[in-house]
């Protein structure tokens, strides 16, 4: 019975804290705060049940669910019936949602961790916090359009408040910047969407796609291949506002240096992630043929976003910006494994999309550390942290190793899947990507030494290494990161067998 609305529980898990939270006086701060990180400990346990009880052999499907939700009556067939417009409530994970709703869960926990030092308005920020968290998991469980379209407006509306509200100096404009790119992001997408369901008269993902997919349904055949270029861009455009891919990638800096650490951690290590998904899920997923024909474009941006993040991240004065331009830099290679049209870059573009979910977390909890103690994150400002926090400055240094690409972590495995993918296909542009790596080593080992080593500022000779509240997030963080790097069937095993039922028919040849 528990396996059956196991998803259900997840996604709406975090309602019991919001309930919690709603009857506790707001003067209790330290109740408040213990009721925010021990509500994410529910879907978190949820979400280790459903990656142990998944079925690594299976390529469809798992833990499906399926209601009657929304009917409504809109006319009379010829025959008498009632012909009704219906929305059904179903859920459902495969290879490449499970992993993602387990990160969700174990970055959502450590964030919550990370939100420990917020003095002001505690009550109504964990309440948005748990609603930010039922979004991002509905978004990775849901399997009808309708339904991830309403589970992704609801990641909005929390982090614009959480930016806005709990944030730096310039907050509201960074929370204004992201509703108006997101926004409009959502409006292609919605828009995508409705012509889809006009069409095709169904929401569920899975419908769409066999049906698109199959040259004798009237309905498909109704659909020019030119008709079906422009959605494929309408959705591609969509997602890669949220990924973000130049030129639609300006809001994110805004909301990486304003927004309050932890919603950093959210907002980079999950929360772009969901541009990816939607990406693979129902860019390439609907219109497998369409992706192919655009995927030297598709390589194209993604080298864009790798040097151009790269370039401008060694120029920055803050470590923020350069942990921004570097999330840049990395999505990139998201797109070139994506571009690469074959089973090895399919999968190390998800590599990378679960790898820098950890090490972006890791890196800005870190920032977010430091900002504690300093009051600055501005390079030159800081100084031989290494002398007053060791602990926080090695761990620091490993996870720049990490995004790096050091073997023996889970960048390496990631930028190496996603390169050799594109190397098969177009070994021109994979070259010139290969640019990028060497980059990253140059800005983050720049970044990393600066802030850690050389002379220490007087006023920073006293400062605190990490408190063991912190040790805990830096510890987890860091192991995820190894544990996929050293042994990365743990992510390939469920990915693999969703990722043959799709690259075929992307290729027409097997991948």
């Amino acid at each position: 019975m528990a396996n059956s609305i196991l998803l259900t529980l997840i996604v709406f898990s975090p309602l019991l804290a919001i309930l919690i939270l709603a009857f506790v006086p707001r003067h209790q701060g330290g109740v408040i705060k213990k009721i925010g990180v021990l509500g994410t400990l529910l879907p978190l346990v949820l979400s280790l049940m459903l990656f142990a009880s998944f079925n690594y052999e299976s390529s469809g499907l798992q833990f499906t669910e399926t209601a009657k939700w929304i009917s409504i009556p809109v006319g009379l067939q010829q025959s008498g019936a009632i012909f009704s417009f219906d929305l059904d409530y179903e859920l459902g994970v495969d290879g490449i949602s499970m992993p993602l709703i387990v990160l969700t869960a174990i970055i959502a926990t450590l964030a919550a961790v990370a939100s420990w030092n917020q003095k002001k308005r505690l009550k109504e920020y964990f309440i948005l916090f748990h609603l930010l968290l039922i979004g991002m998991f509905g978004v990775f469980a849901a399997q009808n359009l309708f339904l991830f379209f309403i589970f992704f407006e609801l990641t909005l509306v929390p982090t614009y408040f959480l930016i806005g509200i709990w944030g730096y100096g310039e907050r509201e404009k960074a929370a204004n910047k992201f509703l108006l790119y997101n926004g409009i992001g959502s409006a292609v997408m919605l828009i995508a969407f409705i012509v889809l369901f006009m069409y095709l008269n169904t929401m569920n993902m899975d419908k769409i796609a066999a049906i698109l997919g199959s040259s004798g349904h009237p309905a498909a055949a109704a659909m020019s291949p030119e008709f079906r270029f422009r959605l494929f861009l309408a959705i591609f455009i969509a997602f890669a506002v949220k990924l973000p891919v130049f030129p639609f990638h300006t809001w994110m800096l805004k909301v990486h240096v304003q927004a309050p650490p932890a919603i950093v951690m959210i907002h980079s290590g999950i929360l772009l992630k969901m541009g990816a998904y939607g990406l693979v899920r129902m860019g390439i997923g609907f219109f497998p043929e369409q992706a192919y024909q655009f995927a030297k474009w598709m390589a194209v941006l993604g080298l864009i976003n790798i040097v151009y993040g790269a370039v401008l991240a060694f120029v920055q004065k803050d470590l923020k910006m350069v942990m921004a331009y570097s999330s840049i830099s990395h999505m990139g290679i998201v797109l070139l494994g994506f571009a690469a049209m074959n089973t090895i870059g399919f999968q190390g573009a998800m590599f990378q999309v679960i790898s820098h979910g950890f090490i972006s977390a890791l890196l800005f909890f870190l920032i977010g550390m430091i900002w504690e103690r300093t009051k600055t994150s501005m390079i030159d400002e800081l100084g031989g942290l290494a002398k007053s926090m060791p602990f926080a400055s090695g761990i620091m240094l490993a996870g720049a190793m990490a995004s790096l690409g050091l073997p023996g972590m889970s960048g390496f495995i990631s930028e190496f899947f996603a390169f050799l993918g594109l190397f098969g296909q177009m070994p021109i542009l994979a070259a010139i990507g290969t640019l990028g790596i060497v980059l990253t080593a140059v800005y983050l080992l720049r970044a990393i030494l600066k802030t850690t080593f050389g002379p220490t500022p007087d006023r920073f000779v006293g400062v605190a290494d990490a408190q063991p509240m912190e040790v805990v997030p830096l510890v987890v963080l860091l192991g995820f990161i190894i544990l996929i790097g050293v042994y990365p069937a743990v992510l390939a095993n469920p990915l693999q067998q969703t990722l043959k039922t799709i690259v075929p028919i992307v290729t027409g040849i097997g991948g």
